[in-house]
């Protein structure tokens, strides 16, 4: 991960939203974020809503191109959500390429894709900067354990310097997953994180190889008691393949209206 902080300002592009939709069941419609390159192909994200305006999930479509021509070096790529996301808690999408995995290598050593949906506007994540002086002070001002996903902790270590990564934050792992270093197989899972005492983002990370298979998943998101922002969250996270389309779709879907408490 903390490969990425000499890359941040020259790969990071952000997509201005779109809001050309596309027919989805009577029910529901789909709008669409830009297009940005990755690979041979490209990626955008979406937000499918309720004829009411209430959106019921958000995801990333990357098509089959995307996983292929991909550089030796890691990128990111920044992709605002469409307008229609506005009631969703997310604000933007970092997609980030890793060739050689990132720190904990043991675990996560494999090629893989970052998929960090913030909570937080642009400017605070670009504010996540090692070169301020209170770097490690907001690093380790961790929420209140109420808004933290159950089962949800930081890995072993000092957070300012191990686990907050410039332009990101405070990693939290699955203590349930089975991450036991030289057992655990990485394929997909799903990370959260937290700046300055606040949830900030989720992030299925998975690999490129998996996503080759063309694989089909679901998996319920696990919920924290309290909610710090009076928005539409997720309940459900999942991956398939959309062999009509040729794209990857990655989605956080069957979402609740939380109240703040």
């Amino acid at each position: 991960m903390l490969r990425l902080l000499g890359l941040f300002l020259a790969a990071c592009v952000t997509a201005a939203g779109c809001s050309a939709a596309a027919a989805g069941p009577p029910e529901t419609r789909t709008y669409y974020g830009s297009f940005q390159n990755v690979g041979h192909g490209t990626a955008r994200t979406y937000a499918t809503v309720t004829a009411q305006g209430d959106p019921t999930a958000v995801g990333i479509r990357m098509s089959a191109a995307a996983l292929e021509g991909l550089p030796d070096q890691a990128a990111m790529v920044m992709l605002d959500l469409p307008g229609q996301a506005s009631a969703t808690v997310f604000d933007h999408v970092m997609l980030n390429w890793n060739p050689h995995g990132h720190e904990p290598e043991i675990l996560f050593g494999k090629p893989h894709f970052d998929m960090h949906f913030y909570m937080t506007d642009m400017s605070s994540t670009m504010e996540i900067d090692p070169a301020t002086p209170e770097y490690a002070a907001r690093a380790t001002h961790l929420p209140d354990g109420k808004y933290i996903p159950r089962d949800y902790i930081t890995p072993p270590g000092p957070l300012a310097s191990q686990l907050a990564v410039p332009f990101m934050g405070v990693h939290w792992m699955d203590a349930t997953a089975g991450m036991i270093p030289g057992v655990y197989d990485f394929t997909q899972t799903f990370i959260n994180g937290s700046w300055d005492g606040n949830y900030t983002f989720m992030e299925p990370m998975m690999t490129r190889a998996w996503l080759l298979t063309r694989p089909t998943m679901q998996e319920d998101i696990k919920q924290p008691q309290a909610y710090q922002h009076t928005a539409y969250y997720p309940t459900v996270y999942s991956v398939r393949f959309d062999h009509a389309a040729q794209e990857v779709d990655v989605a956080l879907g069957e979402m609740i209206l939380r109240q703040k408490s």
